[in-house]
């Protein structure tokens, strides 16, 4: 068996109907996991299920609708995949928001708390949902996507970039204490990845260049490049690593940025 096998396993990924979230459901579920599809549209949600399911048979995937910035619908995605699939075995916290782009001084309460509430608040509430099953079986895997924003300074993503490195505080306090039971916590720190929430960065081909300059890869990442990091870390291929954040992006930190 491979240790990229998933097979038993169910991944409920927030912020799945497209870009990173959508290729981990599809990775997971080809390594054989059923996948829970959530967004905030349930359409959306219902559209890249049906094709997971076409794919890779019916049954793999559903589909349940949640925003991220309500602690009940949280909860109801969470009822719902246990009352398909009896447990939540991975919880890969993919979905965020960042409605700023600017100064620091220019953000205003209400965006830097949309920030800060829907990309560690939201988590922190998933996390607390799912992890007391898997303390109890005594296994389980969580990631946070975060994003080489919480790793340097920047002058037009602060916000998100302190919602970011806390993200990567998040996993290291509950590997900590989840770790003596065997659930493991990490996050993915991703570069520029070709997805809809960094298309001002990629579209125009001159902000493409600049973006990716600094890269020693020299070009954006896609989101199947992220997704098979999730894998790793959801399955045994990963059993051995928590607490820690993986890094993927082209290189960009180690050269200086993009």
């Amino acid at each position: 068996m491979s240790l990229f096998d998933m097979t038993g396993q169910v991944a409920l990924i927030t912020g799945s109907s497209r870009g990173i979230g959508k290729a981990t459901a599809e990775a997971m579920a080809e390594q054989g996991a059923k996948v829970v599809i959530s967004s905030r549209k349930q359409d959306a949600c219902d559209q890249t299920a049906a094709a997971i399911n076409a794919r890779f048979g019916e049954g793999t995937a559903i589909a349940v609708a949640a925003n991220i910035s309500s602690k009940e619908d949280l909860q109801h995605l969470v009822d719902a995949t246990r009352a398909a699939f009896g447990k939540i075995t991975a919880l890969v916290c993919n979905a965020a928001s960042n409605p700023y782009y600017g100064p620091g001084l220019g953000i205003s309460d209400d965006q830097f708390r949309k920030i800060m509430d829907n990309n560690i608040l939201s988590n922190h509430w998933l996390i607390s949902m799912v992890a007391p099953e898997m303390l109890e079986r005594g296994e389980g895997s969580i990631t946070i996507i975060s994003s080489i924003g919480g790793l340097k300074g920047s002058p037009i993503i602060g916000a998100y970039g302190i919602s970011k490195a806390a993200d990567m505080q998040v996993a290291r306090n509950f590997s900590v204490e989840f770790g003596p039971k065997g659930v493991r916590v990490n996050c993915i720190a991703p570069g520029l990845i070709r997805t809809d929430m960094a298309r001002a960065l990629w579209e125009n081909e001159e902000n493409l260049r600049r973006s990716t300059a600094a890269s020693t890869l020299k070009r954006i990442g896609e989101p199947h490049e992220i997704a098979g990091a999730a894998v790793f870390l959801a399955s045994k291929a990963g059993a051995f690593t928590t607490g820690q954040t993986i890094v993927c992006d082209g290189g960009a930190t180690i050269s200086g940025g993009a």
